[in-house]
């Protein structure tokens, strides 16, 4: 069984998701796609990529969500209905199963499929869409399932968009003496196994997924895309704070006392509004030759 996330955190991390994308290889993207283009977004839990990126792709586009908890899919139509009828826009349900937001460049069809992305590429219609994109993703992965991905990728010529993958680059401000100690039990964890046959890529992600593609002739690009965090972002703060702690406790058991008084010292500092965070993110875009 793949990571599963809570729809509550999904949604208090999306403004510092859309905020910390990089605009450029969205353009980018955006370009290389046909007129009405179909996008197949992995592990789209409530849906946040496609109401960022469909901004930027800006005319008519179908979307197939991909998600292995049903209830995160129902909860991204509904978000993404309400969303839409926040800035005017008029969203209806031609079927049971698909959504169509009326946006003012062309309508947004938007269907989910439920798979479990382990199974991936072998349970994914490769060949009816035009764009593979995720966000968040490929840091959870094994190497072989980027390697998978990407070749079955270059079979069908599809660029592959792959945002906001952790570097291990983080700060918290101000410093704390048990700092390394949480950020060391913390990467352990990010590189045990997510489900995806191996042991989770972490911070090596944008390397194996730009080599991966540059395997099959593909032209990639990197840009980065911090989360940052300042310090009137006081809820947000204590989250990304109590994640790395609870990450870090489980492989620093012998520490457990330092990282209870970090964990401590940072929440009292995020609802003092003393806390800031900048979490290292790059975002890759795979185009096709030709």
């Amino acid at each position: 069984m793949t990571e599963e996330f809570d729809g509550d955190w999904l949604d208090l991390r999306e403004p510092y998701d859309a905020a910390a994308r990089d605009a450029g290889l969205a353009e980018m993207l955006a370009a290389a796609l046909p007129a009405r283009p179909r996008i197949l977004d992995l592990g789209a839990g409530t849906g946040s990529l496609l109401r960022w990126l469909g901004h930027w792709i800006g005319r008519a586009q179908a979307w197939t969500l991909v998600d292995a908890d049903a209830e995160l899919a129902d909860r991204a139509f509904g978000t993404i209905a309400d969303r839409a009828d926040s800035v005017g826009w008029t969203a209806t349900f031609p079927g049971r199963k698909t959504l169509l937001v009326h946006a003012p460049g062309g309508a947004w069809r938007v269907e989910a499929l439920i798979a479990d992305l382990a199974e991936a590429p072998d349970n994914l219609p490769l060949d009816r869409v035009d764009a593979v994109v995720n966000s968040a993703l490929c840091d959870l992965v094994s190497r072989d399932w980027v390697e998978r991905v990407a070749a079955a990728c270059a079979a069908h010529r599809l660029p592959f968009y792959a945002a906001l993958n952790v570097t291990g680059r983080d700060r918290f401000a101000p410093p704390h003496p048990a700092d390394a100690l949480v950020a060391r039990g913390f990467r352990r964890d990010q590189r045990r196994d997510k489900g995806f046959g191996g042991a989770a890529l972490g911070p090596a992600a944008p390397a194996a997924i730009a080599a991966a593609f540059a395997a099959h002739g593909y032209a990639v690009h990197v840009a980065p895309s911090d989360w940052v965090v300042d310090r009137r972002s006081g809820l947000f703060a204590r989250e990304v704070a109590t994640g790395h702690a609870a990450a870090a406790l489980a492989w620093e058991r012998r520490d457990a006392a330092a990282i209870e008084d970090w964990i401590a010292a940072r929440r009292e500092q995020a609802m003092n509004k003393s806390l800031s965070i900048r979490i290292g993110h790059r975002d890759i875009l795979a185009l096709p030759p030709g």
